[in-house]
C-alpha cells in the first residue's frame, strides 16, 4: 500500500534568519507535538536548482499510515493549529499544502 503524506512547500522567505528561528524553535517542536498520528516528518531545507535561485525554501513531510489518519489529525485542533501556525511564519507568501501518496523505489 502506498504511503500517505501532508506536503508544506514554503517559498524563500523575506527574512531567511527569523524563519529559521521560528520554524526551528516553534513550528518544528510544535508538528511533533501536536500532529497525532504522523509516523514520519521529514523537513527538508532546498539549498539550490539547476535554474539558480529556488522558488522554494523549504519542504515539510508528514507520513500518515493511511488517508483517513491524515484527515483526522488535519481535523484535529493540534492539526489546525500547527497549519495555522505554517501560515503564519511563511513570510515569503502562502505556503502550498498538498496530500500526496508516496511509492517508493529501493534500489
Amino acid at each position: 500500500m502506498a504511503g500517505v503524506k501532508f506536503i508544506v512547500i514554503y517559498p524563500r522567505p523575506t527574512d531567511v534568519d527569523a524563519f529559521e528561528k521560528l520554524y526551528q524553535e516553534e513550528h518544528v517542536p510544535m508538528a511533533v507535538e501536536k500532529l497525532e498520528g504522523k509516523t514520519k516528518f521529514v523537513a527538508t531545507k532546498v539549498v539550490g536548482s539547476p535554474a539558480g535561485e529556488a522558488p522554494f525554501y523549504r519542504i515539510a513531510e508528514v507520513h500518515f499510515p493511511s488517508l483517513e489518519a491524515l484527515q483526522a489529525c488535519a481535523a484535529s485542533p493540534g492539526g489546525q493549529e500547527t497549519i495555522g501556525h505554517a501560515a503564519k511564519i511563511s513570510s515569503g507568501g502562502p505556503p502550498i499544502l498538498l496530500i500526496a501518496e508516496e511509492e517508493t523505489f529501493t534500489f
